[in-house]
């Protein structure tokens, strides 16, 4: 669990002293709000290349008055949160990512780039609703100073119109999703060996489990973001990380009660915010009931890694449609009903990746399938805790230990994700 440190500083009142520090203080600051007005800079007037950029003078998601106002409220984050976090100027954004051009692009919405001599990557997203200054202030000092080696760390943000620009650490190596289906080679996986997916299920696993249980203090974060392309599959120990954790949060994705105190009991069916929130997320990794409500809890980020988990296993999409010869029509392809099916007839070797040959413990592969089914039950109820996934991931994964041990497989290896 990631603890804070709080420095506590004792101080010795005298009557005249104080009136005298307060006299000077008073006499100092509005100089001092004029300084700091600035320090979260307006956009750029100059022209983007990125038609993703949309200029705006003021925050316009933060509640408040006036944008000069905003501002200046905005800047104090920068004394109140903690050494690790940082807020960074506009200005520093843009001149980092060339003005967003499209040569440090890195995904449709995020940009590789260097920034105070750190190679980070700049994730962009929208507000989705109004928020205090507050509220944002006490999200991002707890988000950044969470530290875990299967979550990639936020350092910081920056703000501009109705848009937030996370700054995240750069990790060497590709998504999940590629390195399952290698889009150049369809019949190649640097995951060839039974022990590396197996790392990448705990790495997971533990990783999904902090940000449940011990991210927040006396909050309930939830990922929101739980997929295969959203997973960093580092080069060259294959161990897992997951990208964009504080995505959800800091953009307004979930609200104050949905991760305040919150318990998956008590969260009522029903469509939440529907005038104002749009329901996103990825075909084939949303849960039934977010589907319908739009309310993103630790049970629908159970889901979508029990998603991960069946790809993991089997190598395929979570979900596609392939055209049907004989009808003409279109039939759909689910990883659920595919492994469902081969649990209950026994078919679990026809099942897994063929590219894993015979080469892993059917034992271990049928009970690691059946967890992933339990995680994508379509009753929220009936999905295990996080906590109770990660040690049973682990035990899993002792047991592969213990059993390429004992075939003689190696279990130090590396491997290169360059392509072939």
């Amino acid at each position: 669990m990631c603890k804070s440190k709080m420095n506590v500083r004792v101080i010795k009142s005298k009557i005249s002293n104080s009136r005298t520090a307060r006299s000077a203080k008073s006499s100092s600051q509005p100089s001092q709000q004029a300084t700091r007005a600035s320090s979260i800079g307006e956009p750029s007037s100059g022209s983007f290349t990125d038609g993703n950029y949309t200029s705006g003078s003021s925050y316009r998601y933060l509640s408040g008055s006036s944008s000069t106002s905003t501002q200046a409220a905005l800047s104090t984050i920068k004394e109140s949160l903690a050494d690790n976090a940082h807020i960074y100027e506009f200005s520093e954004i843009c001149s980092a990512t060339n003005n967003f051009a499209l040569a440090k692009r890195f995904s449709s919405s995020s940009w590789r780039c260097s920034i105070r001599g750190k190679d980070v990557v700049v994730f962009q997203r929208k507000f989705r609703r109004p928020m205090e200054l507050q509220e944002l202030r006490e999200r991002l000092g707890t988000i950044c100073k969470c530290h875990h080696m299967s979550v990639i760390k936020l350092l910081g943000a920056s703000i501009s119109g109705n848009y937030i620009y996370l700054v995240y650490d750069y990790v060497h190596g590709a998504n999940l999703a590629e390195c399952l289906r290698n889009p150049r080679n369809p019949n190649f996986t640097v995951l060839s060996n039974w022990l590396s997916r197996m790392q990448i299920a705990a790495d997971l696993a533990h990783g999904l489990d902090y940000i449940h249980h011990s991210a927040g203090l006396d909050r309930k974060f939830v990922h929101n973001r739980i997929k295969s392309s959203s997973i960093v599959v580092t080069e060259p120990s294959l161990n897992a990380k997951i990208c964009h954790f504080g995505t959800a949060a800091l953009s307004g994705e979930i609200a104050v009660e949905d991760l305040k105190n919150s318990t998956e009991s008590k969260i009522e069916l029903q469509r939440s915010r529907s005038r104002v929130m749009r329901i996103e997320g990825t075909r084939g990794y949303m849960a039934p009931e977010f589907q319908s409500t739009g309310i993103a809890t630790r049970r629908t980020d159970v889901y979508a890694f029990g998603i991960v988990i069946l790809e993991l296993l089997s190598g395929k999409e979570p979900l596609k449609y392939r055209v049907d010869e004989e009808s003409g029509g279109y039939e759909r392809e689910s990883v659920i009903e595919a492994a469902r099916g081969a649990v209950d007839d026994g078919r679990l070797r026809q099942w897994v990746d063929r590219r894993l040959g015979d080469s892993y413990p059917v034992g271990v592969a049928e009970a690691m399938a059946r967890m992933g089914l339990e995680c994508v039950d379509a009753d929220p109820g009936k999905r295990p805790d996080m906590g109770r996934v990660a040690g049973t991931v682990s035990k899993l994964y002792l047991e592969s230990i213990t059993w390429a041990e004992k075939m003689g497989v190696p279990t130090d290896f590396s491997v290169s994700l360059a392509p072939r």
